[in-house]
């Protein structure tokens, strides 16, 4: 017998979207733009080679964020420990709003996601490069 789901990803996404700040492409480039940013890309590193890179974001891995982040771990990356904002990114918007909450709920601060993801930052005519 399948296992009935309490809360599925539909009520995950609205509770992120929610409490986390979604940009416009535009609005991410102009904070990068500025230095006190870091753009956050959780796309899997295979989406990285097909679809291309932000150039200066800082690559992590969806499976990865919980660790990176916390100082406590092994795999901490110093990166979250800058005092700047994280703007996170995924393929459409999703993961990055899901990843953006997480990284609330861990500490992290100020955080936001870029809406439409890759998708629409490429779209918008945002920078892009190769891996």
């Amino acid at each position: 017998m399948p296992q009935t789901i309490i809360r599925g990803y539909k009520a995950l996404l609205a509770e992120a979207n929610a409490r986390v700040e979604a940009l416009t492409p535009q609005q991410a480039a102009q904070r990068l733009a500025d230095g006190a940013s870091v753009l956050v890309d959780v796309r899997d590193p295979r989406e990285l080679e097909r679809e291309g890179t932000i150039p200066g974001a800082f690559h992590c891995p969806r499976g990865m964020l919980e660790f990176w982040i916390d100082p406590e771990s092994p795999y901490f990356k110093p990166v979250f420990a800058e005092d700047k904002a994280f703007i996170f990114l995924c393929a459409g918007g999703w993961r990055s709003a899901l990843s953006a909450a997480t990284a609330m709920e861990m500490g992290l601060k100020p955080v936001m996601h870029v809406a439409g993801g890759f998708k629409a930052w490429k779209e918008a005519g945002a920078p892009v490069g190769r891996k």
